[in-house]
């Protein structure tokens, strides 16, 4: 076993270097040589997940300065021990079961250790994309993202203040789904930019930011949400329309589940509705806005979706303009009319 390298040089996908580090560091026994499985699939951090021998399990997440995708895209690995912070308080904020433990966390390394949601267990995006569309998920999806905002709200004085800070909402989100789109679609450049003055205008709640079905598992049947290094003090509308869009674009994938996943999308918006009461007509037009944006944003921003044909892609980017030209005020308007488009 080599010596456990610098922090600074630490590659937890090596996994040699990996558990000299947790020797080093305390962790793992000296004499410990637990198994390591490097987890694929990310674009923003190295993620391998740790088994040891005592039957305890933990995912170990390394944040990367540059992501893994096709056109430059940085942001600073200080996002890890946002992600950290935001564990620590969904835990208290999110249903209980709906979120890993908190293991560690290391300033120099950039690294976070939580534990590891037991098997048997599958990706919810990997069942969707099967055409596995089942409401009880739905509603656990909508009611997951409605305690989060509403339990947050209630607590604003506190979580406020703990994630004021936007800025990795802004170079993980903002600048690459919306000011990069609209530099690359100019017809939907003022509809954009209008959106992201209007979302930093709107700081009311806690925000996850990448709540879609890949940061989801399913484990007996039970949702568990991970991914938090871009949760801020913001607009929920956000959590919405990014949300909204990855059942839509699953509806345009697959034609012969289209009706249900339209369906699907209708009955996560009653959910989440019906369970924040903070919903307002406005916050709903936001939605609607933050919905279409995403829409385009996945189809002609830093990070296109990748089941989508080139051909789905400019014709979801044609809707989706065609769309912002008037759209609606209220979700359910929205889904039909997308869904009538393809």
């Amino acid at each position: 076993m080599k010596p456990a390298p610098d922090a600074a040089d630490l590659d937890i996908e090596q996994p040699d270097a990996l558990i000299a580090y947790l020797r080093a560091r305390g962790h793992i026994a000296p004499d410990e040589t637990p198994a390591v499985t490097v987890l694929a699939g990310g674009v923003s951090n190295r993620t391998v997940q740790i088994d040891r021998a005592s039957g305890e399990s933990w995912v170990v997440k390394q944040a990367l300065e540059k992501l893994r995708v096709q056109v430059d895209w940085f942001s600073s690995p200080q996002r890890i021990h946002r992600e950290a912070e935001g564990l620590r308080w969904l835990a208290k904020l999110a249903p209980p079961g709906s979120i890993p433990t908190f293991v560690f966390e290391d300033h120099d390394a950039h690294v976070l250790a939580m534990s590891a949601v037991p098997q048997p267990h599958t990706n919810w995006k990997t069942m969707l994309l099967a055409g596995d569309v089942q409401p009880a998920h739905v509603r656990q999806f909508g009611m997951l993202l409605a305690s989060i905002h509403c339990r947050a709200a209630d607590m604003s004085s506190t979580v406020s203040a703990a994630f004021d800070d936007q800025s990795f909402f802004e170079s993980l989100r903002l600048e690459p789904y919306y000011a990069y789109s609209a530099t690359q679609v100019p017809e939907a450049a003022d509809f954009l930019t209008t959106l992201i003055a209007d979302t930093r205008a709107h700081p009311l709640t806690l925000v996850h930011g990448d709540y879609s079905p890949k940061n989801i598992l399913v484990h007996q049947d039970r949702l568990v949400l991970l991914d938090y290094e871009v949760i801020h003090w913001g607009d929920p509308a956000f959590d919405l329309g990014f949300s909204l869009t990855h059942l839509l674009s699953k509806a345009h994938h697959l034609p012969a589940q289209r009706e249900p996943f339209a369906q699907a999308a209708r009955l996560y918006w009653q959910v989440y509705a019906q369970a924040y009461p903070l919903v307002t007509m406005e916050l709903e037009a936001r939605a609607v806005r933050h919905t279409l944006a995403c829409l385009l944003a996945r189809v002609a921003g830093r990070s296109p979706l990748e089941y989508l044909s080139a051909e789905a892609r400019t014709h979801q980017r044609r809707t989706a303009v065609d769309l912002m030209h008037a759209p609606t005020t209220t979700i359910p308007e929205l889904i039909m009319a997308f869904i009538e488009r393809l």
